[in-house]
């Protein structure tokens, strides 16, 4: 019995020395590299609630430290003055983008001479006044109906008539026998706005456009009063292409030729992306050097979807361009407008 013990004790002794020259082996091994935690990742996180508050908390740091650095290098190039290094310019998909061939200068021969010979040329010689008729889907709800209206206040001399049920093809010829020179269709989807047909008479083209984060007046924040009867200046930007250019004319002839700088209304269709955004503004000069901006509404979001030959005829129309979705947006850096 004495044998097997003291055996037992020899081995616990040897293990606690083992363990023991271990632990000091550890410790001086850690004086000289620093033991991290490990790594953690917020989708660990079982619990939803925990798991956005840990999200948005995260979220805000980032932020805090992206205005910090912003404020810190704003100091920097300040002291530094006119030694100052230029600013880098940011990459961006905008500035990244594939050259397309169908790109207008403006100053070409061949686009001056196919700007006198479109169908928009006699609004752009002052032959013609815009006089638009816009109109909605057969029995447009609420929604709807606020927005037509809210737009008709926007575009001069325009004016607002409900279907009842009147196909397109007998609206049209009505309303080139009453000297409207654009058609302004408004489509919905569950009570929603979802779509625009814009048709230039009487001889077309018509554009079909998707159209999406409809935001009436009410719903904006920190608006402007309501728009006064002024006619507005009209931005257009970033119509670069041929087919850009064409779109670009379209709105432009909804517009009178001489807007009333009183007023101080703009109308901006900016593209971007394919994404044509319109916003509705009014200018403020607070001094001689800075200008404020009231957003008046509504504001929405156009994605063209396809330009057609002529007036309206979904049946028998000749297409100029169609967006065919799995064939051209392969590409993010593509753009068509």
């Amino acid at each position: 019995m004495e044998p097997s013990s003291s055996g037992d004790g020899g081995t616990r002794q040897s293990k606690a020395s083992v363990v023991a020259r271990s632990e000091q082996e550890s410790s001086v091994e850690g004086q000289d590299t620093a033991v991290f935690p490990p790594t953690f990742s917020i989708s660990e996180i079982k619990n939803k609630q925990r798991r956005h508050f840990m999200f948005m908390k995260l979220k805000q740091e980032k932020r805090k430290e992206k205005i910090a650095n912003k404020k810190r290098l704003k100091k920097e190039r300040k002291a530094l003055g006119d030694k100052a290094p230029p600013k880098p310019v940011p990459k961006t998909i905008e500035n990244q983008r594939v050259y397309d061939e169908t790109t207008v200068d403006p100053a070409d021969e061949e686009v001056i001479f196919d700007e006198s010979t479109d169908e928009f040329a006699s609004y752009f010689n002052r032959q013609s006044v815009p006089k638009i008729l816009i109109t909605t889907s057969d029995r447009p709800r609420g929604r709807s109906v606020k927005f037509t209206e809210q737009l008709s206040s926007i575009i001069p001399n325009s004016h607002v008539y409900y279907r009842r049920g009147l196909p397109l093809k007998k609206i049209i010829p009505q309303c080139i026998a009453r000297d409207f020179t654009d058609l302004l269709i408004i489509n919905e989807d569950r009570k929603v706005p979802n779509g625009l047909v814009l048709t230039h008479l009487p001889d077309g083209p018509t554009a079909h456009f998707k159209m999406s984060s409809v935001r009436l007046r009410k719903e904006i924040k920190r608006k402007g009063k309501t728009p006064t009867e002024h006619q507005p200046e009209v931005i257009l930007n970033n119509f670069t292409t041929r087919l850009g250019h064409t779109i670009g004319r379209m709105f432009a002839s909804l517009f009178p030729h001489d807007p009333q700088f009183t007023g101080r209304q703009v109308a901006t269709f900016h593209n971007q992306r394919d994404y044509i955004f319109f916003r509705f503004h009014r200018y403020i000069f607070k001094s001689d050097k800075k200008v404020g901006m009231q957003e008046l509404g509504p504001r929405f979001t156009l994605k063209l979807r396809s330009l057609q030959k002529g007036t309206f005829d979904s049946k028998f129309g000749e297409y100029e361009w169609i967006h065919k979705r799995h064939e051209m947006d392969t590409n993010r850096r593509k753009f068509h407008l």
